[in-house]
């Protein structure tokens, strides 16, 4: 799979541990860097400690649920640029409209089909990848500008 250069930090959060297993399997033929969690409470703790780019949230999870978490990444500056991927077995309107209001970037529905997943982590690590890269754009004109503000 064709991804941005580097190593993309993928997490994968869920209670199920074949689920976990699967998507590691489904995973297997990226180059990334996986990490997994078995709650919502250990899905914060993971991600403060490993920075990934991606997050596969489960919804349904035991301590806080997926909707929780998301909206709590959301709330934080430090994290709140991660792509976030829902994959649940809900399916209703109202969980979808839910996970928009708390702030996911993306739904997948169980069971997951590979195809599909490997298509929606591309594209969200593409976003991710071009965001970065806007922001050090962004960053190096305002250097630029100050520069030319302080000059001679």
């Amino acid at each position: 799979m064709d991804l941005p250069k580097g190593h993309p930090k993928i997490l994968i959060a869920d209670d199920n541990i074949q689920n976990v297993e699967l998507l590691e399997a489904y995973l297997a033929g990226i180059d990334c860097e996986i990490r997994t969690a078995v709650d919502g409470e250990d899905t914060l703790r993971v991600v403060a400690d490993f920075h990934p780019d991606l997050l596969l949230l489960d919804v349904m999870m035991p301590r806080l649920s997926g909707f929780e978490v998301c909206k709590k990444l959301r709330a934080d500056p430090t994290t709140r640029d991660i792509q976030i991927l829902m994959v649940t077995a809900l399916n209703e309107p109202a969980d979808f409209e839910r996970g928009v209001q708390v702030g996911t970037d993306d739904f997948l529905t169980k069971p997951v089909n590979k195809v599909e997943l490997l298509c929606r982590i591309k594209s969200l690590l593409r976003v991710r990848h071009l965001s970065s890269q806007l922001d050090r754009t962004l960053a190096y004109l305002a250097e630029v500008e100050k520069g030319r503000d302080d000059g001679p």
